[in-house]
């Protein structure tokens, strides 16, 4: 039997930590602006399967590992953090030249590796497990009953920040302005690099 009371504070606690912003909502935000939101879904698409995958493996335990060997979770830290900057590096002078570039929207598999080396996603797979696992009862029912509530939030709270690009993307046609925004992307992408490798 599922617990009323569980199922809400799962849905806001994944709701609240997949709207919030980080390193996926960051690359969606510039995919839709870049791309538009339906070329932007298989992008998402992975951010969620690949984060599934990634809650199941420490509901499984691999979360012990990082308790083990914290240097494990740093390395992934400035991994993240470096990708960031090189996205902001490639954001600048982007969204002009679309055209002119073979740049193409990540694809599902590339969005589902990149939850390997994002440290939210982890934090977020560790809280969900340390707070929803219960001491006693089915492991694996409350491992599928977790799983589906993020299969189900996941896309629900990341798609705003791809149709938020994708409307932006349509509504600018000034180059100056698009510039401004690429600069502004690029610091999102600075500041949160910093953030992951200072917490």
């Amino acid at each position: 039997m599922i617990d009323l009371n569980v199922l809400i504070a799962l849905i806001t606690f994944y709701f609240v930590m997949y709207v919030t912003p980080g390193p996926n909502n960051a690359m969606v935000l510039a995919s839709g602006l870049k791309f538009g939101f339906i070329k932007t879904i298989p992008h998402m698409s992975g951010i969620t399967i690949g984060h599934v995958a990634q809650l199941i493996l420490v509901c499984l335990g691999l979360g012990k590992i990082f308790q083990i060997y914290p240097v494990i979770q740093s390395i992934l830290k400035i991994l993240c953090s470096l990708y960031l900057l090189y996205l902001g590096y490639k954001i600048i002078g982007s969204f002009s030249k679309i055209k002119e570039n073979d740049s193409r929207p990540l694809k599902f598999h590339e969005a589902a590796l990149f939850q390997i080396v994002n440290p939210k996603a982890w934090s977020i797979s560790s809280m969900a497990a340390s707070g929803f696992l219960p001491k006693d009862g089915n492991l694996i029912f409350s491992i599928f009953f977790i799983g589906v509530v993020a299969l189900i939030i996941c896309p629900l709270s990341i798609s705003p920040w791809a149709a938020f690009g994708s409307t932006i993307r349509n509504l600018v046609n000034n180059n100056k302005i698009k510039a401004l925004i690429e600069y502004f992307l690029a610091v999102l992408l600075l500041i949160t690099a910093v953030i992951i490798v200072l917490q």
